[in-house]
């Protein structure tokens, strides 16, 4: 989920706004929680998802002196604020993908025929999945869950990193590389003719 081109417009006069009205800093609250909701809760769990970014908030409330004006979309600082705080949290993380390796696979899920079908393909996958993210350099699971699961393009993943575009993109390449390597070099999301 993206938001709107003119919402985002909008995020560096909110910061600057907020400098005199602190008030004006829930605006971005509102706009940006629940995406950064989901994508802490992918990494951490949605118990620790909540306080991880409510810290966000509380950091980026902090130092939004410090912003910088010229980037209008405030998404990549805060997920690169939360990616921060996620990596603070990276053992609760490794925990969960270990958890995740062990689980037994779920049964079938009630509805179409397509749903049901792409549900045992992901459940039949997931210990195998979790292994492949588990055993990705921290750099490269970063990358790949920022644009994964934060669906950051490669440019707001390095402003969010504070790497280079290029970096972003071979840091991609060799994450992808390895999970496609762990699922037996297939894609579990397409089907094979």
């Amino acid at each position: 989920m993206t938001v709107p081109p003119t919402a985002r417009e909008c995020d560096a006069a909110l910061i600057e706004s907020s400098l005199a009205d602190p008030e004006a800093f829930a605006a971005l609250f509102d706009r940006y929680s629940a995406m950064l909701y989901r994508y802490v809760s992918r990494r951490l769990g949605p118990e620790a998802a909540e306080d991880v970014v409510g810290e966000t908030f509380l950091v980026a409330f902090s130092k939004r002196s410090r912003y910088d004006l010229e980037q209008r979309d405030a998404r990549p600082w805060l997920f690169g604020i939360a990616t921060k705080l996620v990596a603070r949290h990276h053992r609760a993380e490794a925990a969960r993908y270990r958890a995740l390796r062990r689980s037994p696979v779920d049964g079938p899920v009630e509805g179409p025929d397509e749903r049901v079908a792409a549900g045992v393909t992901a459940s039949a996958t997931r210990p195998a999945l979790a292994a492949a993210l588990s055993g990705l350099a921290r750099r490269d699971l970063d990358v790949l869950l920022l644009v994964a699961w934060g669906d950051l393009s490669y440019e707001e993943a390095a402003r969010a990193l504070g790497i280079p575009v290029g970096t972003v993109r071979s840091r991609l390449n060799r994450a992808r590389r390895k999970v496609r390597a762990a699922l037996g070099d297939t894609d579990p999301t397409r089907e094979e003719a």
